[in-house]
């Protein structure tokens, strides 16, 4: 991800400048000396390598069916890794006379006529196949700070890095999903990647086709859990509070965590104090192990009469212990 450090690398090589300018003297003024100067033995000099730094830890967990487990793309992961492998020897595409062996399994999906999700694991893709495996890790690190309004960046570099990337994976799945026959499997893609990219202020543009994903997907499959989420909150954060709950609904039928997080938020949008209670009771009796968080929610509550669920969980002076 070297697109995140170019201009930090610009800006630290302007602060090295001077310096390299008082050596470049000191050099001079040495071979100029009409007398000998020795030297301490000479050390052996490193070369200076770039390090590219963590990515930042993620505000939301990163599997909003479960705060618990991996995300589903480590459990694809590990699906793939567990499979038979078979190798193929292929030519390179930067030297075509040369080849190249695949012996690693990869996430690949149908790029059309499939409505419903049907990922497998080969070394390649193949026709009116796409691999996967590096938009779905992107997209997985983009959600866990961006999947809700605002995102949650402390770093202006990462975000425009994260930024950058997401116009192209973007742009990549609105191709595929173009076509009339696209699979489930695009457009669930496309579908997060525009509302990652709208929750990211990249354009009025993203919000439009999140509208048009949406009801492309829930027409394939209606009662789809994750599609009903992502539609769910997508609605509650652009003002539709009343309109998105029979989509939170579903999601909360299908086993999603966060959509009870998310419902509580639009009943206190709705100023519907007593919903938004009842809905943290029944999401600490479904959660035992988010006791504490429940809890605390409901007391802000309680005492704010109108509270923003991510708020409370963001501030650490009142945020769950």
């Amino acid at each position: 991800m070297l697109f995140l450090f170019i201009q930090q690398f610009t800006d630290d090589s302007m602060m090295l400048k001077p310096l390299a300018y008082t050596m470049l003297a000191a050099s001079i003024l040495t071979a100029c000396s009409p007398l000998p100067v020795k030297h301490p033995k000479q050390q052996t000099v490193q070369p200076f390598v770039f390090t590219e730094p963590d990515i930042s830890p993620p505000f939301y967990a990163l599997n909003p069916f479960n705060y618990d487990a991996p995300p589903a793309f480590e459990v694809a992961l590990k699906e793939a890794a567990a499979q038979p492998v078979t190798k193929m020897v292929v030519k390179r595409q930067d030297n075509p006379n040369e080849t190249m062996v695949l012996d690693t399994n990869k996430l690949i999906i149908p790029t059309i006529n499939n409505n419903a999700r049907a990922m497998k694991y080969a070394v390649l893709a193949g026709d009116n196949e796409l691999d996967v495996t590096e938009i779905d890790d992107f997209l997985t690190m983009v959600e866990g700070k961006a999947r809700h309004y605002p995102p949650r960046f402390t770093d202006r570099q990462e975000r425009r890095g994260f930024e950058g990337k997401l116009k192209q994976v973007s742009q990549q799945l609105d191709t595929l999903a173009a076509n009339p026959n696209a699979s489930f499997d695009v457009l669930i893609r496309a579908f997060k990647a525009s509302v990652l990219g709208r929750n990211l202020d990249l354009g009025s543009a993203y919000t439009t086709k999140s509208l048009t994903y949406a009801q492309r997907l829930l027409k394939m499959n209606p009662n789809d859990a994750e599609a009903n989420f992502w539609f769910g909150f997508g609605l509650s954060e652009g003002g539709g509070q009343r309109e998105a709950m029979p989509y939170l609904e579903k999601a909360m039928k299908g086993g999603v965590q966060e959509a009870y997080l998310v419902s509580a938020n639009n009943y206190i949008a709705m100023e519907q104090k007593k919903n938004a209670i009842q809905t943290l009771k029944n999401y600490k009796i479904k959660y035992p192990d988010e006791a504490q968080v429940a809890d605390r929610l409901i007391q802000e509550v309680e005492k704010q009469g109108r509270w923003n669920v991510w708020q409370v969980m963001n501030n650490p002076a009142i945020a769950p212990k």
